[in-house]
């Protein structure tokens, strides 16, 4: 665009195009807006006369139904907001527009973003762009899918517990869950509010990871609202130097095996830094199963109560999309005792975890023991996520860029996790198992 090799209006008409061609059989996009290609042309006419708005001028990009978009309808997938028409913008759509961005329309989530699979019942199931009997994984999988298949060209996901990470493993794309306490959560659905509300942040999630170190800048930084931001300082992925970072890989974490293909793609992942000059060793760090066990109780604790109050709040009777979808099993919430040595803890692991990455730069690992599941087999017992909900509970940031191939053709990612603050790390590690990989790869839909 800024080269004048492409226009706006161009760019918006191809990513209708292809949305019009896939979204039938994907359902990732929910809704589309009614203005993308008057703001297109507007962006065209401005850049003519010199005027740059931001580094996303005239770029178009979609966003998850949990995050609120001014005078378009969010429903968070609950149907008691089927026809909800927010006033305001989500803290991070606000500064995608303001650096210039364009938005195309939403993506599906689960009800209030609690699934491993992308599902409600106000708008269905979507289906993964590489297998359409397969999930695209959730939360984000609406955001995953489109991007994918090239719709749009970025989205904002969530991750509460791998809900960005899982979406972009199994379709194959880049996506970030930066540090707790780096992204506002300002107009997300759940908010920023809670018991557990470190567990959740935002952050993008796009087809090659420089499109991630281009957005996490602008989506950054404490918006005066949300109590949890810091004003801390981001790296530039750019200025590290692959050569002597500490990396410490694993492929088993002893608690799920993962497919023999995961594992390649994993020890190729390790094999592409060490041959940047990286020094690499063979370790699962401790306490990681201690660390799923806390998040695991941390989230259930209530009962799933926090859950139902938001689907109620909504005007949703009962459990919502969750009465039909063995996807929850509220249980007994704990006692008042048990929920103080829980928390305990669950800060206890927190810390030994952040002595034990003083000596660590780099983690890299698993993100899923499996590529993208049938449609229903989250419920599965064999199912479950143990390498990325642990740092849902530690606060790291953590990268997903492709690195392989199951035997079925279905995308493999691999992990990459910094310790606290360091995204700059994490990122510029991805960019080149990225480039050793050769990261997304286009589905065949």
């Amino acid at each position: 665009m800024r080269r004048g090799d492409v226009s706006s209006i161009e760019v918006v008409d191809a990513c209708l195009a292809r949305i019009e061609l896939v979204n039938p059989r994907l359902n990732a996009i929910v809704r589309l807006t009614d203005d993308a290609r008057d703001r297109a042309r507007r962006a065209d006419a401005e850049r003519a006369k010199g005027i740059i708005r931001g580094p996303l001028h005239g770029v178009p990009f979609t966003i998850k139904d949990s995050l609120d978009t001014a005078g378009v309808v969010t429903t968070a997938g609950t149907v008691g907001w089927r026809d909800r028409v927010p006033t305001r913008d989500a803290t991070v759509v606000a500064r995608l527009k303001a650096a210039g961005g364009i938005v195309l329309g939403k993506t599906n989530t689960p009800e209030f973003t609690w699934s491993d699979e992308t599902d409600n019942d106000v708008f269905g199931r979507t289906s993964n762009p590489y297998d359409l009997n397969r999930t695209p994984g959730g939360s984000s999988g609406g955001p995953a899918a489109i991007v994918a298949v090239g719709g749009s060209p970025f989205d904002i996901g969530s991750d509460t517990g791998d809900s960005i990470r899982q979406p972009a493993h199994v379709c194959g794309i880049a996506g970030l869950k930066p540090t707790s306490g780096r992204v506002p959560r300002t107009g997300h659905w759940p908010g920023y509010e809670g018991l557990f509300e470190s567990f959740t942040q935002l952050g993008p999630m796009a087809r090659r990871v420089e499109d991630l170190e281009l957005l996490l800048p602008i989506i950054a930084g404490p918006d005066g609202e949300d109590p949890h931001v810091a004003p801390a300082p981001l790296g530039d992925p750019s200025v590290i130097a692959i050569g002597g970072l500490r990396v410490v890989t694993f492929t088993d974490n002893g608690m799920r095996t993962p497919t023999s293909e995961t594992i390649a793609a994993v020890e190729a992942g390790a094999r592409a830094l060490a041959s940047a000059g990286a020094v690499v060793r063979q370790e699962v760090p401790p306490h990681l199963d201690e660390a799923w066990e806390a998040w695991d109780g941390l989230i259930k604790a209530d009962g799933f109560a926090w859950l139902r109050r938001l689907i109620n709040a909504a005007g949703t009777p009962g459990w919502g999309s969750y009465a039909t979808r063995d996807w929850i099993s509220p249980g007994e919430p704990l006692s008042g005792d048990e929920l103080t040595v829980l928390i305990e803890r669950a800060d206890a692991i927190r810390a030994r975890l952040v002595r034990w990455v003083q000596d660590v730069d780099l983690i890299v690992c698993p993100v899923m023991p499996q590529p993208a599941i049938r449609h229903g087999e989250s419920s599965a017992p064999w199912f479950g996520d143990t390498y990325s909900d642990v740092h849902n509970l530690t606060g790291w940031p953590a990268v997903v860029v492709r690195g392989g191939t199951s035997a079925e053709g279905l995308p493999i990612g691999v992990q990459l996790v910094a310790p606290p603050w360091r995204e700059d790390v994490a990122l510029a590690g991805a960019r080149l198992v990225e480039a050793a990989s050769g990261g997304w790869q286009p589905p065949n839909l």
